[in-house]
C-alpha cells in the first residue's frame, strides 16, 4: 500500500547524482556523510524544497560551507496534495529529531519550529487528559 505523504524516495545516492533528480521535485531531502569503514551514513543536514530539490542539492554541492561535509543524499518527494505548510511541518519534525545530535547539528542550526513549540507538552501524565 502506498504512503499518504511520500510519493517516491531515493535513498543514499552519491552526491554526483544530484543532477538526476527531476526538476520541480518537492519535499524533504537529507545530506549524509558516508563513513566507509563502518558503511554508515551520518545525517549532516535536513532540508526542504517547495519547488525544486535538485536546485537545493546543487546549491549545497557548490557551497563552501557544506560541500565538503556531505557525500550522499536522500530525497523524499511528497504527494501533490501536500501543501507547502505540510512540507515545512515535516522538515520541522525531522529537524526536531536531529536537533541535539552532535553530528547532524553542524548545519541544522535552526531553532525548533514555532508550531512544534506550540504543541509541546513534556508532562506525559497530562497527555491522558488531552
Amino acid at each position: 500500500m502506498p504512503t499518504r505523504l511520500i510519493k517516491r524516495l531515493a535513498a543514499f545516492c552519491p552526491k554526483g547524482e544530484a543532477d538526476l533528480v527531476p526538476r520541480g521535485t518537492r519535499g524533504i531531502y537529507v545530506l549524509f556523510r558516508h563513513r566507509q569503514r563502518r558503511d554508515l551514513y551520518d545525517v549532516v543536514y535536513v532540508g526542504l524544497s517547495r519547488a525544486g530539490i535538485r536546485a537545493r542539492l546543487r546549491s549545497h554541492r557548490r557551497s563552501r560551507t557544506k560541500s565538503a561535509l556531505w557525500s550522499h543524499f536522500s530525497v523524499f518527494e511528497v504527494r501533490d496534495n501536500i501543501s507547502e505548510a505540510g512540507i515545512a511541518e515535516l522538515e520541522g519534525l525531522f529537524r526536531q529529531i536531529y536537533r541535539r545530535d552532535s553530528r547532524a547539528n553542524r548545519l541544522n542550526a535552526q531553532r525548533t519550529r514555532q508550531p512544534l513549540k506550540n504543541v509541546r507538552l513534556n508532562d506525559l501524565a497530562a497527555w491522558s487528559a488531552g
